[in-house]
Formats: structure tokens, sequence, C-alpha cells
């Protein structure tokens, strides 16, 4: 399947000209990964569903003017939230070194003038409140949640990709929080609508 059909499939709904930057970057990806070793997604397939995997909240979110990735990693969900969402500031967070230089290279490669990339820590990030806050496979929802209280305020937004473990973190938290849990596969996307 080429990405346009991954994309229908789902009913994420995208321009012509994103899906083509989405595919340039799934070959980057590919390219880099070769060498650098930057994610476990060895083929532009499995690349691929990595892509529908980080835009599938597209489907059920509020688009954000500014948007926080903690530990993009290879870019997911960071970069390819970045090529579906133009109009929006994307900063990425992300202390590994290898993956700073792909991800810098892929947003000046891809001409995504939207992108700032922050080699560091997410607590070393100095930025107003965000509107909406995502992270993929990075540490538990309290702790993320505390990480990222500096740069949040009541109306910050937050999506975390988990996997069976958010029913469990989620009791830690959910005394203060308005939330949802959409599934799909076996991924839980954890949607939380500001703070009380």
């Amino acid at each position: 399947m080429n990405l346009a059909q991954y994309l229908d499939k789902e009913n994420i709904l995208l321009e012509d000209e994103v899906i083509v930057t989405l595919e340039n970057f799934a070959s980057l990806l590919h390219e880099w990964n070769q060498v650098h070793n930057l994610t476990g997604a060895k083929t532009i397939d499995a690349i691929y569903v990595n892509i529908i995997d980080s835009l599938f909240p597209l489907t059920f979110i509020k688009k954000p003017k500014t948007l926080l990735d903690v530990g993009t990693g290879a870019g997911f969900p960071g970069i390819a939230l970045a090529i579906a969402l133009p109009e929006t500031e994307v900063v990425l967070a992300e202390p590994l070194k290898k993956r700073v230089s792909f991800l810098k290279y892929a947003a000046i490669d891809l001409g995504l003038p939207n992108v700032l990339v922050e080699g560091k820590r997410v607590e070393y990030v100095v930025h107003d409140a965000f509107d909406l806050i995502s992270s993929r496979a990075v540490t538990n929802t309290k702790l993320l949640l505390d990480l990222t209280q500096n740069i949040s305020d009541s109306h910050t937004e937050y999506l975390f990709y988990k996997g069976s473990r958010v029913f469990d973190e989620i009791e830690d938290v959910q005394h203060q929080l308005s939330y949802d849990i959409v599934q799909k596969n076996q991924r839980n996307y954890l949607y939380i609508k500001g703070s009380s």
C-alpha cells in the first residue's frame, strides 16, 4: 500500500502536497536509519505505519496553534504532525544528539519553517504555555504532566500515545483531569483537555 491508501483507510484527510512531504520524510528517515539506527521501523512500510499512528489523532483533536512534542526521537509524532499542520508552530524536544541532527536536517530538507528543534530534555524548554503537548512512548503520564508544568496552563491539552498501561497511569491523575482514551489496535491515545 502507498501512504495515500493508508491515510484513506483511516479517514485521515490531507492535501496532496502534504502527503508528498510525508512520503519524502519516510524516504529520508529510511535512508538515515540504515546508518544511524534512529528507529525500529526498518522498512518504508513500517515507517508509514508509524506515520499513520502519529496522524490518527487528527481525526479527533482540536488543531493547536502551538505544539510541543516531548522526546520526538526519529520524528514520531512530532515531524509527522508538523507536516500535517503547517500553520502550527511545532517545537520538538529531543535530548539525543544523533536524533537532534536528523530532526534538524529533516526540518530543513523537507522545508518545514514551522519546526523548531530543541536539543534538550523537556524540563529545560522555555516557552509560553503550549496549546498542545504530545508525547509517544516517553515515561508515565504523571511525570509528563509534572515535567511540562512550566510550559502549560489551564488551556493546554495533552495527547499521549500509550500502550495498555495507560489505564493504570490515569488512575494517579484522573481526579484532576478531563480526558478521553481513544483506542485503535494496540494503541491508546490519551487526550487530556486542559487540567483544572
